[in-house]
């Protein structure tokens, strides 16, 4: 069968259909039909008020940095854990991340130590939903609100999952998505803005139509249009988004898939971790996931590592995630320190990701879920490989 990749693309069987009509259409710039077939879906799905589809989710971060008028100076509260696009978003605008640990749980910010970071300077919050699994927004939007705050939704993992009774990205100011390669509904490169506000709709549109009111133009609402404000080109080719539409067509079937292949590793990996081997991932009762990822966490680094280097030589490919962003270069140039975030800290050196993607098979999956358990019960078979 091969070696086992990490990821890999899925497709619907459409996608090629629908990029050939996008063509066939002559408009395959920004905002073409499957633009706006691609917003109108998730907004009717998601019962959003308004979704702009943007060609990453960093973009789409940047996007919503501008919106809120970030400025040099400003303070943003935000996970050390994520990838460092949440936290270049708003460094460009001159504005400084504060970091704030992590839950055990489910990897999300500690809702319960949000409060006591904020001053005078802050501005926003920044919770990321990681691996589809919602933050708690109640908790959070509370805190916002009380203190005149904005909450923009990193949920580039989280399209799709449901916090209670809303959609991850409609919860609060703003939402932002990814369609990466890497994502459950993908296009290669791309992203959204959920706007959730509808004050920003309009400066939104502008914004991402390089500061111009050109969308009011094509809608007809005006005979001409001009530079109006600060912007930048924000509008993935229409193109991509044909690629996309068919993706979020089949969203349900998609997360479906998903949600099997994610059970299977939670029944084949359950006993591992009642012998106290391993912690698997946790879904709160609030929480309806999409299924993003699966992942475990080892002993210790030295185990995750070595195990790591076992399934490569059994040609599984697996990874480790982030590595905290206050004990980077630039995070210790803000004056952070190792140890000062201790459960983001241990789990970047235990979690490890296993392969997870729609066309992962049965046997393949139990292939790595044996050798997975194999390394951990210390009964590795030097023959056990694929064949």
């Amino acid at each position: 069968m091969g070696k086992i990749p990490f990821n890999k693309p899925s497709f619907t069987g459409s996608e090629l259909k629908y990029i050939n009509d996008s063509v066939s259409n002559q408009h395959i710039s920004g905002d073409g039909l499957y633009t706006q077939k691609c917003s109108a879906l998730m907004e009717q799905k998601f019962n959003a008020k308004k979704i702009l589809l943007t060609t990453s989710c960093t973009h789409a971060l940047e996007l919503a940095s501008i919106l809120i008028d970030l400025k040099e100076g400003d303070e943003i509260i935000v996970p050390s854990y994520t990838f460092v696009s949440t936290v270049n978003a708003f460094m460009l605008r001159g504005a400084k991340p504060v970091f704030v640990d992590i839950r055990l749980d489910t990897k999300n910010i500690d809702e319960n130590l949000i409060e006591e970071k904020i001053t005078s300077r802050t501005k926003a919050i920044f919770p990321v939903h990681y691996a589809g699994i919602s933050c708690d927004m109640d908790k959070i939007n509370d805190i916002a609100k009380r203190n005149n705050l904005y909450v923009i939704e990193d949920a580039a993992q989280g399209v799709n999952a449901k916090y209670k009774n809303n959609y991850l990205g409609t919860i609060g100011t703003f939402g932002c998505y990814s369609f990466h390669e890497t994502k459950n509904f993908m296009c290669g490169e791309g992203g959204a803005i959920i706007i959730n506000d509808e004050r920003f709709i309009e400066r939104a549109e502008i914004v991402r139509e390089k500061g111009t009111n050109r969308s009011k133009f094509f809608r007809g609402e005006i005979d001409k249009y001009t530079w109006v404000d600060i912007g930048s080109s924000y509008l993935p080719s229409d193109i991509l988004a044909a690629f996309l539409y068919a993706q979020l067509e089949s969203m349900d079937a998609i997360t479906n898939t998903r949600k099997i292949i994610y059970n299977k590793y939670i029944e084949g990996f359950k006993d591992l971790e009642k012998e106290g081997r391993v912690l698997l991932p946790v879904i709160p009762e609030n929480c309806l996931s999409n299924y993003h990822m699966f992942y475990i966490l080892t002993e210790d680094e030295t185990q995750r590592d070595r195990l790591i280097n076992y399934l490569k030589k059994q040609e599984i490919v697996s990874v480790f995630h982030y590595v905290p962003l206050h004990s980077s270069p630039i995070g210790l140039n803000l004056g952070y320190s190792v140890g000062d975030l201790p459960v983001t800290e241990d789990v970047s050196k235990r979690l490890l990701r296993l392969p997870f993607y729609n066309d992962l098979t049965d046997d393949k999956q139990d292939y790595i879920i044996s050798n997975v358990t194999a390394f951990l019960r210390g009964k590795v078979l030097s023959t056990n490989r694929l064949n």
